[in-house]
């Protein structure tokens, strides 16, 4: 698969490919020219003499200070030695090739005023699998991620340090070894590598990617729950949530119903009228979530096709600003945002793992095992569900709210953008496992059932996890379990077997439906 970038289309699938599958980048031809003109412009303006921000000037607080244009390099280089200062873990492999891909995108677009032998060294770098080795911390996302992006521009030097074919070298070895010539820098170009909020919209993008598959194995494991229970089938149907049109929460009603559908269990109907709320309400509780994801696709997509640089270079008005498209505020709000989303997936989840477990809730056996007493069955997989729940409760308080004044006020607001991405990959790790432990309680639920089957979709999830995790008999020992059933959500395999049988599961994007006038 190849990737071509023009500043303007790329997708967060795109992304996707060339970070996780190692799919190949080129440069579209027009990128190129506007590239140059860009370069054309920059050169003009050094030329005649114009105090051109981090081009002319010092950067930050020291942008009062002229620089000659013979210091021009070296002030390049200086930038990013100086904003190398990160700590903490290594981000993952897939998130720096993402950062990559998204600084030689904004290049592409072709505001930037760089030369287009750097972006070209980018891309080889890419290409040939050279993964600088970035440190997850010390960006406030403001002014970019000039931290970590530092890190990736000494790489592009020749320095620095480097994985290459999963081993850890320095950034000359592992340019040497790649055959990738290192470049040099000229007006601009250590700001054209550093100056954006790339390594935040990477995290962000591949979360977006991934949380889209948690939401749909969120809907397999609610329709087990719910099956399972034996659900009041009536709050589900289209009439209800038609005259309410959310789009999530339509799309949530009409994949539960699908997922439903030829019950046996559920055909034994109880002679409720109606369900506790974490059942009832499933659709209104996670359709706003479904929503919210489309938010931040959106968000997220738009960043990551625009010019994230300062200053900017317009050759088809034959200016140049200095502004701050780099501020990452949009992004970091919209991690935020996906974390609460998230986190109360995880919230319903857990409600649901838990009126399985209580007897007087579901008329099941106690803790979903015979032998009480000598036998505790699946009570602490609940312990362990509301652990991560309330973890994820502190991790979703809001990054973007907090802001730290740097650079001696120069810098006075940030978006603290990519400790949101942070929070939000946890939080994403525990929804994983709290799935996987209402998918277990379910399939433990499901047995008890006299041999009836659950609905369409949700027999063909409880036939995959018996297939791996067997009905507890006695009392054995669960983190196996629970980590089988994990994997299989994180790889999708529950999902994929579910869709083959009963197609596509919708999303908020996928659903059709009328909404009213609404005032101006």
């Amino acid at each position: 698969m190849d990737v071509t970038l023009d500043g303007s289309s790329l997708s967060i699938e795109q992304i996707c490919a060339v970070a996780r599958e190692g799919a190949t980048v080129t440069i579209a031809p027009k990128a190129q020219e506007g590239v140059q003109r860009s370069r054309d412009l920059i050169e003009r303006c050094v030329a005649e003499g114009k105090a051109i921000y981090g081009v002319t000037t010092g950067i930050g607080e020291f942008a009062r200070i002229q620089i000659s244009p013979e210091q021009s390099a070296e002030l390049q280089r200086r930038i990013i030695y100086s904003h190398s200062a990160g700590t903490g873990d290594p981000q993952p492999e897939d998130v720096v090739r993402a950062a990559m891909l998204l600084r030689a995108n904004t290049l592409s677009k072709g505001y930037s005023g760089v030369r287009l032998v750097l972006l070209n060294t980018v891309v080889e770098m890419i290409n040939r699998g050279v993964v600088p080795y970035i440190n997850e911390k010390g960006s406030v996302g403001t002014s970019g991620d000039l931290s970590p992006l530092s890190q990736f521009a000494e790489v592009a030097l020749g320095e620095g340090r480097a994985f290459y074919r999963g081993e850890l070298m320095t950034g000359a070895e592992a340019m040497k070894r790649a055959g990738v010539k290192p470049t040099d820098l000229t007006f601009k170009e250590g700001l054209g590598l550093i100056n954006g909020s790339q390594v935040m919209t990477a995290g962000a993008a591949l979360l977006t990617y991934d949380a889209e598959r948690v939401l749909k194995n969120a809907l397999i494991a609610s329709a087990m729950a719910l099956d399972a229970l034996r659900a009041v089938e009536r709050p589900f149907h289209a009439p209800v949530h038609r005259v309410r049109p959310h789009s999530g929460q339509n799309a949530v009603a009409a994949n539960l119903l699908r997922l439903f559908a030829d019950s046996e269990i559920m055909a034994n109907r109880t002679g409720r009228v109606q369900d506790g709320y974490s059942m009832r309400c499933t659709p209104q509780i996670l359709g706003p979530s479904f929503e919210t994801l489309e938010h931040v696709r959106r968000v997220v997509s738009i960043e990551a096709n625009s010019a994230a640089d300062n200053p900017l270079f317009f050759a088809e008005d034959d200016e140049f600003y200095a502004a701050g498209n780099f501020h990452g505020q949009g992004v970091g709000m919209v991690m935020d945002f996906l974390c609460i989303a998230m986190s109360e997936v995880a919230n319903l989840s857990e409600r649901h793992t838990n009126r399985m477990l209580n007897p007087v809730l579901s008329g099941l056996p106690d803790f979903l095992v015979e032998g009480k007493g000598l036998n505790s069955g699946l009570m602490v997989a609940q312990y362990t569900a509301a652990a991560l729940v309330s973890e994820n409760k502190v991790l979703s308080h809001p990054a973007s709210v907090d802001s730290i004044s740097v650079s001696a006020d120069q810098e006075d607001h940030v978006s603290m953008g990519p400790i949101a991405v942070r929070k939000c990959t946890e939080i994403l790790k525990n929804v994983r496992t709290v799935l996987a432990i209402e998918m277990m309680c379910a399939a433990q639920a499901v047995d008890f059932h006299e041999g009836r089957r659950p609905g369409k979709g949700a027999a063909v999830a409880y036939d995959i996890i018996r297939s791996k995790v067997p009905r507890l008999i006695d009392d054995r020992v669960l983190y196996p379990d629970i980590e089988d059933i994990r994997c299989m959500v994180e790889d999708c395999s529950i999902l994929e077997a579910v869709e083959a049988e009963i197609g596509p599961l919708l999303l908020a994007r996928d659903v059709d439906i009328p909404t009213p006038d609404l005032p101006d």
